[in-house]
């Protein structure tokens, strides 16, 4: 099944991932990006909306019909940040997405990429952890025909994207040894992309998905 998807956050590492595996994929026949800024990305499948405000979509709603597939790579990071302004970065901006996706696309497979170490129970010690799982739930609820949280750890970048983030430049070289020895926590970005497109054309039997589940999925 080909599938027409949405990409977010394709100026950050993980979403550029994505967006590369999403755009050299034969079944994927068109890819929108909705980012900030400019991705820089030319590609015939592209098709790229700049929008700064994600909390208010009405601009572009119209825009976000005929999709098979949202693949949501966009994220902050909790470093410095009090909850109420990162719920309002991550839980709030997320489910404001999804909840405008979903009635102008009520078969639309939603993927979201929160990360090792997310707390289902939304009630644990680590502040980012807590506001991720509760994202999640809350997607899971929400009706989407397919919804799949996806929870990467340490991942081997790209080669050739420009949006790695710094420190991986320096510790990809661990990637061999760590894959060995902790590969639970362990893939690529490209298998991260992968298994999303994968999801979204051929389903996975979990709906939350930890690291050894998306190099399964990678796999097709």
């Amino acid at each position: 099944m080909k599938i027409k998807a949405i990409v977010t956050g394709a100026t950050g590492m993980v979403g550029e991932g994505v967006l590369h595996e999403c755009l050299n994929h034969p079944e994927v026949e068109q890819v929108l990006a909705i980012s900030r800024k400019p991705s820089g990305v030319t590609h015939p499948k592209l098709r790229e909306i700049v929008h700064a405000d994600f909390q208010n979509l009405t601009p572009i709603q119209d825009q976000l019909t005929g999709y098979d597939a949202c693949f949501f790579c966009l994220g902050v990071s909790s470093v410095g940040m009090k909850q109420p302004e990162y719920r309002r970065l991550t839980y709030d901006l997320t489910l404001h997405f999804a909840e405008t996706l979903l009635p102008r696309n009520p078969d639309l497979t939603f993927c979201y990429v929160s990360g090792a170490g997310t707390d289902s129970t939304g009630h644990g010690r680590s502040m980012w952890a807590r506001v991720k799982g509760q994202t999640e739930n809350k997607l899971l609820e929400l009706g989407f025909r397919q919804a799949y949280m996806f929870r990467p750890g340490f991942m081997k970048a790209t080669p050739g994207l420009k949006n790695v983030l710094p420190m991986y430049k320096y510790i990809n070289w661990l990637y061999p040894i760590l894959r060995k020895v902790t590969p639970q926590y362990v893939s690529t970005l490209q298998e991260l992309g992968l298994a999303m497109i994968n999801a979204a054309r051929k389903g996975y039997p979990k709906p939350v998905l930890e690291v050894p589940d998306i190099v399964t999925l990678a796999k097709g």
